[in-house]
């Protein structure tokens, strides 16, 4: 089976999650997409969405369904979201799509964390996939000199600017043995918006499709 399909699958298992008249938070990325256009296939009823970037919005509204600000909304009854990395603990590296900033707050004001993912992203340490981390511009440089102390080599990733017109910092190399206290490390550095690492409060599910089942972690 190939990737796009386990995509397909990962994001129509979220489905089970979602119930008729729910106020919902969408993430950002291809996995997301496959959920969008699932909730769109089926049906759902949803009162509306909270989008962690202007592609989930623009996707979610050609599909027919409202887009309301969080500031409107509130709390939300669940978040659905992607993943780069994830391990068993559900621990997850985002950003791959540089809305990390975004969907930490939109996951943060969410009941419910469901991450939807294929079995290429479930590893047994985060950190093959460089650690994105969301800068103020004018504080790339000296963020990057930081992340250097701890081991990493960042590149800054050109061209590319936040929705919320900020940079990103790409991080190789990164030994992950404690993700939660290397978040709260990173998030001291100033110039940091976001890390991409979502260990502090990781998923509370992780669904990850295999080629013959989804597997509920």
């Amino acid at each position: 089976m190939d990737a796009n399909e386990k995509k397909r699958r990962a994001g129509e298992a979220a489905l089970r999650y979602v119930r008729d008249g729910m106020l919902i938070g969408i993430g950002t990325g291809s996995t997301v997409n496959c959920f969008i256009d699932a909730l769109a296939v089926r049906g759902m009823r949803i009162a509306a969405a909270v989008s962690s970037s202007n592609a989930s919005t623009a996707r979610l509204q050609a599909a027919g369904f409202k887009v309301v600000e969080l500031n409107e909304a509130g709390t939300l009854e669940l978040y659905v979201d992607g993943a780069d990395e994830a391990t068993r603990d559900r621990h997850l590296i985002k950003g791959g799509g540089a809305a990390l900033t975004r969907e930490k707050i939109v996951a943060a004001a969410s009941r419910q964390f469901v991450c939807i993912a294929d079995d290429t992203k479930l590893v047994a340490r985060l950190g093959a996939f460089p650690l994105p981390v969301e800068v103020i511009p004018m504080a790339r440089r000296w963020v990057s000199e930081q992340l250097v102390k701890f081991g990493g080599h960042p590149v800054w990733r050109e061209k590319t600017v936040t929705d919320n017109g900020n940079h990103i910092l790409d991080v190789h190399d990164l030994n992950i043995t404690d993700p939660v206290s290397l978040e709260r490390e990173l998030n001291q550095i100033a110039g940091v918006v976001t890390v991409g690492l979502f260990a502090i409060d990781p998923a509370d599910v992780l669904l990850i499709a295999h080629d013959d089942r989804i597997e509920v972690i």
